[in-house]
């Protein structure tokens, strides 16, 4: 594989620059010194940002695009060989490299490289993480896969030692990765377009463990049935957190607040290390609360740095995102589009104050849909009401095999009053007629579901 000299900057292009993640790597190259240049299918707030601070950006992926003078191609999991640039690119015998590939190399510059992976809760962590490690004075570079207030977006760069990234394991590109720190925060059954069954699911965490530098440390949750599987074998330091008091870390006396923020009494290893008080809902929180306590204890900061970090961090864009008010009806948005988080997120609801529980679901992926259409109908049907939009596709091509109306048929014999809309525009329009009162109304989804909420809003504040 290509290897990049940090000291020696080269011209590096980005294959779809406007993404999140690919973004940030391309700002912190910026920040090195490096020529960068990049190409999006349309121009936005990310495309813009990278253009004032110097790179060069394209709109529309053409072949022209990739021309003599750029040394490096860097390109996602999305990009397929029939696209313009990267036929381009491999034609004129470019060097080219996957957006993990990019990460982990950049990791690789950083001594104190802390990666935050598992199922759920990533983003999550790896925000609370950021804002503790800020507390702290480490001043450490943040890639984050969504948009963190503290931080003014998906990254940031800082001039320490210390490095902070989600680590995904779709494809397997958390497998490029050699941190000083893993956190696995959950393993579960997600991404069966890629991985044939949980076992291959396992093994995949078992290789990133691993990969962990020898003198680091793993920082998994106990509670799970795979952890013994996940670092059997290994000789880095292991770490654990959870609910069971058999772990190095764990919460009692855990209580929530009347809007439901989570509080409790920190254990470490038997010993009772102070009161924690979080500003984020749920007890999955919690969980996500332990593994950045133990990472950053880890990494040698007090446990008053610890509690400040964790009361500054308020959450992310779309996790239990308060969007505003329609009346006394509060609408949220939320990523999840999981089982589990779905879960997760109709337990947070529980305890925050409402009337009725209004849920519209958009689903991602045709195959995360039929992998786990009995679990979706089980878990959505605790909500008062459930709206179900068509399926966000993603990357996938819609084959007939599913589709959200084979949700709604699943649901039809339970308490659940479900139904389905084929526009935005119908869904919009049944909920401006039938929510009322203190309702709480929830657009889920890791698709544009998010601007059913938003223009809910905006239609009533018009009037």
């Amino acid at each position: 594989m290509y290897k990049i000299d940090f000291q020696t900057p080269i011209h590096i292009h980005f294959i779809g620059i406007g993404g999140i993640s690919m973004s940030g790597l391309a700002e912190i190259l910026i920040d090195r010194h490096f020529p960068v240049s990049g190409s999006d299918m349309k121009s936005s707030e990310i495309t813009d940002h990278l253009k004032h601070i110097g790179a060069r950006i394209a709109i529309g992926q053409r072949a022209e695009n990739i021309t003599d003078d750029i040394d490096l191609v860097v390109y996602t999991a999305a990009i397929h060989e029939n696209n313009e640039e990267f036929a381009a690119a491999k034609a004129k015998g470019i060097p080219m490299m996957t957006r993990a590939a990019l990460l982990g190399q950049i990791m690789d510059n950083y001594a104190r490289s802390i990666a935050v992976a598992g199922t759920h809760g990533k983003t999550t962590t790896t925000s609370m993480l950021a804002d503790i490690l800020l507390q702290g004075s480490m001043d450490p570079t943040v890639s984050v896969g969504g948009m963190l207030d503290q931080i003014g977006g998906n990254i940031r760069v800082g001039q320490s030692d210390v490095f902070l990234t989600e680590a995904c394991e779709y494809t397997n590109s958390f497998l490029e990765f050699h941190p000083l720190y893993s956190i696995i925060l959950n393993v579960e059954e997600d991404h069966m377009d890629f991985f044939k069954d949980i076992d291959d699911i396992k093994h995949s965490f078992h290789i990133f463990a691993s990969q962990t530098a020898p003198d680091g440390q793993i920082i998994i949750n106990g509670d799970m049935e795979h952890t013994g599987d996940i670092v059997k074998g290994l000789s880095q330091k292991v770490i654990t957190f959870g609910m069971g008091a058999e772990n190095d870390y764990t919460a009692k006396d855990i209580s929530y607040d009347r809007e439901g923020n989570g509080s409790y009494t920190l254990v470490v290893r038997g010993e009772e290390l102070g009161h924690i008080s979080l500003k984020v809902k749920g007890a999955h929180n919690v969980m996500n609360s332990l593994a950045a306590i133990a990472c950053s204890r880890a990494i040698g900061l007090s446990m008053e740095q610890i509690t400040s970090g964790l009361l500054a961090f308020s959450g992310t864009h779309r996790r239990f995102e308060i969007k505003g008010n329609i009346g006394d009806v509060i609408v949220i948005d939320d990523y999840a589009h999981h089982p589990t988080e779905i879960q997760a997120t109709l337990n947070a609801a529980r305890e925050y104050p409402h009337d009725e529980l209004w849920v519209v679901f958009q689903p991602h992926t045709y195959s995360r849909t039929k992998a786990f259409l009995p679990k979706f109908a089980e878990v959505l049907s605790q909500a008062d009401h459930v709206i179900l939009a068509d399926i966000f596709a993603a990357r996938e091509p819609d084959t007939g095999i599913v589709s959200s109306m084979d949700i709604v048929n699943l649901m039809k014999d339970t308490s659940c009053d479900v139904h389905y809309f084929p526009t935005f525009g119908e869904i919009e329009d049944y909920l401006l007629s039938h929510v009322k009162g203190h309702d709480l109304l929830i657009t889920m989804g890791a698709g544009d579901v998010v601007k059913i909420g938003e223009e809910l809003l905006k239609k009533t504040a018009d009037k």
